[in-house]
C-alpha cells in the first residue's frame, strides 16, 4: 500500500492551550498516523513549546484531508512554500480548490514575504490585490482577482489560552448555567472597565427582549456613560424601545405595571408612523418626540447603530437596512477596531455577528436559552463565553458592578 507523508511543525503554548492533543486526536480520528520527531517544552510560562512530526496518510487525498484539519489549528509545513493563487474567472466565481478562511489571524507567503490577511473572518476567501492580502466574501470577488487556492504558503495562528490566569479568561469558550453568576459578572465588568480605560471599543448586539425588562434602562445607561461604542440590532429593538419612551408600553404592555393597556397592541404601529413622519430616529430625538431609552442615548452620545431588517418587520423604521447583504457589509465595516462584543438575548443576530468577527475579539453571549450560545460556538465563534441567564437580571447587575468599579477606582 502506498503511504504519503508530510513533515509539520507546531509552535506556541501547545500543552495548556491543548493544541498538541487536538492535533494528535485529529490525526487519529481521520485514521492517519504520526511520528513525533522533536518536542521541546517551554521552561517558563511565557516560553513557547515546539513540536515537529511526520504525518502519514493512505494516499494524497487522505493526507490532504488530514493536513486541512491540522492547518486550522496552526500546523506549518516545514519547507517554506509560496502561496498558490489562481485568477477568478468571473465576478463572484472562484477557481477550483479555493482556500476557505477561519476567523483566526492568518498569513500568506507571497513573493518571498509573509503578508497578514487583512479583515479576517470565517468562511471567506483570500485575494491578493496590489501586494496585500485581503479576506473577502464571495460576492466581493471580481474577475481577475488573484484568489488563494490550497493550503500551501498559508499560516493560521489559532488562539491560545492566555498566560495571565484570570477568572474571565478561564471561562473562555465554555457555557454553563451552573457558574457563580455574580462572580462572573464582576469579572466581565472588570474586563469592560479596563478595556475602556485603555481606549478599547465595545459593541453590543441586542435583541428586543431587552425592552421588556429592566435591562433597557441599564443598556441605555451604559451607552450614556460611554461603555458602548457600537449597537447592532434590528427593527424590533428600536421600535419597542421608542414605544416605551412615547407610550410607556412595550408590545402594548405597561412596563411599570406589567399589564396590557386598552388599545396597546396598536402602539408599536403608532410608534413607527410617528418616527417615519419625524424623518427618522435622530430627527425624532432632536424634536423631543423620543425623550429617553437606548436609541435616545445612541443619538445623544453619537454612538453609531446598525439596524438590520427582516421579513418579520413592521414598517420598518427609516434607519433599518432592508437589504440584508448591505446590512452585513455595514456591520462588518463597523466592527473593525472593536475589541469586545456583548451579545444580549438574540440568537439570529448573535450568530450573524459572530460570523463576522475575528477570533481575537472577546465575545460574551448572554441568553436564557443554552442552545443560543452553543450554536454560536458550533458555528465557529469558539472564543465566546456563554452566560445562560435572564438578560433582565444580568444587565442591571453588570452596570451596577461597573459603577462600583468607578467608585473604587476614584473615577465615579
Amino acid at each position: 500500500m502506498v503511504v504519503k507523508a508530510k513533515e509539520l511543525e507546531f509552535e506556541g503554548h501547545l500543552i495548556d492551550s491543548m493544541i498538541l492533543p487536538k492535533a494528535l486526536d485529529t490525526i487519529l480520528d481521520l485514521e492517519g498516523e504520526f511520528e513525533i520527531l522533536e518536542f521541546r517544552i517551554g521552561k517558563k510560562k511565557q516560553d513557547h513549546s515546539y513540536a515537529r512530526m511526520i504525518v502519514f496518510g493512505k494516499d494524497d487525498a487522505h493526507l490532504d484531508q488530514i493536513l486541512k484539519e491540522l492547518h486550522r489549528i496552526g500546523a506549518r509545513v516545514i519547507e517554506v512554500e509560496e502561496v498558490e493563487v489562481a485568477k477568478a474567472p468571473a465576478d463572484k466565481v472562484l477557481p477550483d480548490g479555493f482556500y476557505v478562511t477561519t476567523n483566526h489571524p492568518t498569513f500568506v507567503r507571497y513573493q518571498g514575504e509573509w503578508l497578514e490577511v487583512e479583515d479576517i473572518g470565517m468562511d471567506r476567501v483570500i485575494v491578493i490585490r496590489d501586494g496585500k492580502a485581503y479576506c473577502v466574501p464571495i460576492d466581493e470577488v471580481v474577475k481577475g482577482d488573484l484568489v488563494v487556492v490550497g493550503e500551501k504558503g498559508v499560516r493560521v495562528v489559532p488562539p491560545e489560552r492566555p498566560r495571565k490566569s484570570t477568572y474571565f479568561e478561564f471561562m473562555g469558550g465554555r457555557v454553563s448555567s451552573e457558574r457563580p453568576t455574580e462572580r462572573m459578572i464582576e469579572a466581565i465588568a472588570k474586563e469592560i472597565y479596563d478595556l475602556k480605560l485603555s481606549g478599547g471599543k465595545i459593541a453590543v448586539v441586542a435583541g428586543p427582549a431587552i425592552d421588556h425588562t429592566s435591562a433597557r434602562d441599564a443598556l441605555a445607561a451604559m451607552i450614556r456613560d460611554g461603555y458602548v461604542d457600537l449597537l447592532l440590532s434590528g427593527n424590533a429593538l428600536a421600535v419597542h424601545d421608542i414605544e416605551i419612551s412615547i407610550f410607556g408600553t412595550s408590545l402594548g404592555m405597561d412596563v411599570s405595571r406589567g399589564r396590557p393597556v386598552p388599545g396597546g397592541n396598536r402602539h408599536h404601529l403608532y410608534t413607527i408612523s410617528k418616527i417615519i413622519a419625524a424623518g427618522g430616529i435622530k430627527k425624532a430625538v432632536e424634536k423631543g418626540i423620543v425623550k429617553d431609552g437606548i436609541m435616545y442615548e445612541c443619538v445623544k452620545r453619537n454612538v453609531p447603530f446598525i439596524l438590520a431588517g427582516s421579513i418579520r418587520d413592521d414598517g420598518p423604521l427609516p434607519e433599518v437596512i432592508t437589504d440584508v447583504m448591505m446590512a452585513k457589509k455595514e456591520m462588518k465595516r463597523a466592527l473593525r477596531g472593536i475589541n469586545m462584543v456583548i451579545m444580549l438575548a438574540t440568537m439570529l443576530h448573535s450568530i450573524a455577528v459572530g460570523n463576522l468577527l475575528p477570533s481575537t475579539v472577546k465575545t460574551i453571549c448572554v441568553d436564557m436559552n443554552p442552545a443560543t450560545v452553543t450554536k454560536l460556538m458550533d458555528r465557529g465563534t469558539h472564543q465566546a463565553i456563554g452566560v445562560v441567564t435572564d438578560v433582565g437580571l444580568f444587565l442591571p447587575l453588570l452596570y451596577e458592578k461597573i459603577k462600583e468599579l468607578e467608585v473604587r477606582e476614584g473615577r465615579g
